[in-house]
């Protein structure tokens, strides 16, 4: 494994580290530069912007309010969140649609992103929840009410009002109190407006935007849908409490774990629950989820009953833009998590792309901050 990851940074990203659990044997791992312009090893421990992966929390909170009967999965969320989504579409789009991305409404980052200077104005500005869902509700749907996968953030910021209704507390507060206090993940936190990653980090870098540090955002952008900071760790510490069944009851358990094709055209590229995702590989199917923001990327999959397990993230994001063909950097990352998942197999010259058939965070479609162009 050591090998396999100092070969990621040697592909050409800063730097990169990981976390690998088999049963009780734990390895942490890094190779490279935690920063560009001032040298500075990249260490396991560090601070990262999980990204999209704060889905998979979220999720576990709406389950467990599920499992505590204050809300059921085919629930209307119109009957929720009356003012936020009204009318039809607040009739048609359950909670269900919207924790496995059926729910056809519009992906509000896709809105957002539509130059270079708009990265710099998200950087500074505190958005309102209410916003972001307008910006998703104002966009075309993308399919009808649960007929079909289409990735969208949106879905997640309804997800995190449907959280502060119910129970009356903040989101982030839900989630520190079911979650995080009582797992102890002292390095996972919901950073607010507080563009600071607290504690031992890494810079971040954006391909376009060269060695300029992003590691200073404020996330209010991304908020339940992509806000959280965490470390490699942790997310382990967490992915196996989930699937061991620690946080929900086996049913709901179930139901978070049933998913759609992410690509219906290519169904066995993997599936998508509600708020995790399952790839299949060589030594079984793999849960967990991708995160994906400027300048920061990590993966986080797991086997079902918990026990192998990995967490990775590189400090470089959107390096494949505009590259018909995966680059470098991913495919020396696919093959580090697939010597982490799957260390006795023999992949016989086939590369990790093949053979894991993992989708590229910038590449799924909708997913997190994807730059179309300048």
């Amino acid at each position: 494994m050591r090998t396999a990851l100092a070969a990621v940074p040697e592909a050409g990203v800063p730097g990169a580290l990981a976390a690998v659990r088999d049963g009780r044997h734990d390895w942490r791992g890094s190779a490279g530069q935690a920063f560009l312009t001032h040298p500075r090893p990249m260490q396991p421990q560090l601070r990262f912007r999980i990204g999209s992966i704060t889905k998979t929390f979220v999720a576990t909170t709406v389950l467990q309010l599920v499992d505590e009967g204050r809300l059921g999965l085919d629930d209307p969320i119109g009957e929720l969140l009356p003012e936020i989504v009204p009318g039809e579409r607040g009739a048609e789009v359950t909670v269900r649609m919207l924790l496995n991305h059926t729910s056809g409404i519009g992906n509000y980052t896709n809105a957002m992103l539509d130059s270079w200077a708009a990265i710099d104005q998200m950087q500074a500005t505190t958005y309102a929840p209410a916003d972001l869902v307008a910006m998703g509700l104002a966009m075309p749907p993308t399919n009808v009410p649960g007929a079909e996968f289409s990735y969208s953030n949106t879905n997640y910021i309804l997800a995190g009002l449907l959280i502060e209704s119910i129970t009356g507390n903040p989101a982030a507060a839900e989630v520190q109190r079911r979650i995080l206090r009582p797992l102890k993940l002292t390095g996972t936190s919901f950073p607010g407006t507080d563009p600071t990653i607290h504690g031992p980090h890494s810079g971040a870098y954006f391909a376009p935007f060269g060695v300029r540090d992003l590691s200073e955002f404020n996330m209010s952008w991304g908020w339940t849908a992509g806000e959280m900071i965490g470390t490699t760790a942790d997310l382990n510490t967490f992915f196996r409490a989930l699937l061991n069944g620690d946080l929900l009851s086996p049913a709901t358990l179930d139901e978070m774990l049933t998913g759609m094709p992410m690509l219906p055209d290519v169904p066995e590229a993997g599936t998508y629950g509600l708020g995790i995702l399952s790839l299949p590989t060589p030594c079984g199917e793999f849960f967990g989820h991708d995160g994906l923001v400027f300048g920061h990327q990590m993966f986080s999959l797991h086997s079902r009953d918990g026990g192998r397990q990995v967490s990775s993230g590189i400090n470089l994001s959107h390096h494949q833009i505009s590259l018909p063909e995966a680059h470098p950097i991913d495919i020396a990352w696919q093959s580090f998590l697939l010597t982490a998942m799957c260390p006795t197999y023999e992949t016989s010259g086939q590369s990790a792309a093949a053979v894991l058939q993992l989708p590229s965070v910038t590449r799924m479609p909708g997913n997190d901050a994807v730059i179309a162009g300048p």
